[in-house]
């Protein structure tokens, strides 16, 4: 359990993101997380309006370094896919993943995620959560893309 006694934002940082936008039929992806720096990440994948007959899948892909080499699935790192016919549209789902997770073996250190788009113009954005920190303070290592903490 965490300190009670440090902000949230210690502890947990928005290491990637996918923009909640109006999306294509498409893949959409994150920028890479290195594990070295987190323990453990929670994906968090955002579904607004699908479009009619929309599906949604997500997952997390492994990489040996930030540029995506080797790119490839974690494996059990996918959600059930949503869609417009299963009333998906306005749901989450979490995707959580540890170090252990990835093929260490073989030098994987780097997750994304990754959110495809099928069928129709849906509305999707994803936040990869970063926990766990190595050193430091989570928010130490937030996306270039947060404005603002405050605590």
């Amino acid at each position: 359990m965490g300190n009670p006694n440090l902000p949230p934002s210690n502890e947990a940082a928005v290491a990637a993101v996918i923009d909640p936008d109006v999306t294509v039929a498409s893949t959409v992806t994150s920028g890479w997380v290195s594990m070295a720096t987190f323990r453990t990440v929670m994906a968090v994948v955002l579904a607004g309006t699908l479009g009619t007959s929309a599906t949604v899948d997500a997952k997390l892909e492994q990489a040996t370094d930030a540029a995506g080499t080797g790119v490839k699935d974690v494996t059990g790192k996918s959600i059930t896919q949503l869609t417009q016919a299963g009333t998906d549209s306005d749901k989450q789902s979490v995707i959580n993943c540890m170090q252990s997770d990835l093929d260490v073996a073989n030098d994987f250190d780097h997750v994304r995620l990754s959110i495809t788009v099928g069928v129709a113009t849906s509305d999707v954005g994803g936040v990869v959560m970063g926990l766990a920190p190595a050193y430091g303070f989570a928010s130490e290592n937030d996306s270039t893309t947060v404005a603002e903490i405050v605590t």
